[in-house]
């Protein structure tokens, strides 16, 4: 089984910066893509940010240049740098990963419960 924890939520005033932290644990062989999601209340869960095993990086048009993606692959950890936030970035972020668990067994999605960011004006 695999967790993801994520970590680094809070309240920030508009025009601030956070970092969100995502942990994976548990029986991994592999770790692929990594991601950041985002739902606001109301809304659908929206892509943010991915990042693939080698580093190449994929972003919402409404968070490029603001945010930034990175990860440890040692310890298999992703974060999301997030700076200039806006009122309208508030939302529970999620953090994803696609993980295969063994040398034969097929990647699959893992998802973290979820940390809530407000931006407030």
């Amino acid at each position: 089984q695999v967790q993801l924890v994520e970590s680094g939520g809070g309240l920030v005033q508009a025009g601030g910066s956070l970092r969100l932290s995502c942990a994976a644990s548990g029986t991994i062989f592999r770790i692929n893509a990594m991601g950041w999601h985002r739902q606001a209340p109301g809304k659908e869960r929206e892509l943010v940010a991915v990042i693939t095993s080698g580093g190449s990086t994929t972003y919402a048009d409404s968070v490029k240049g603001r945010f930034t993606i990175s990860r440890d692959n040692a310890q298999n950890t992703a974060y999301l740098q997030k700076t200039s936030l806006k009122t309208e970035d508030t939302a529970v972020y999620y953090c994803s990963a696609d993980v295969a668990t063994s040398y034969s067994t097929r990647p699959r999605g893992y998802w973290g419960q979820g940390t809530q960011v407000t931006v407030s004006s």
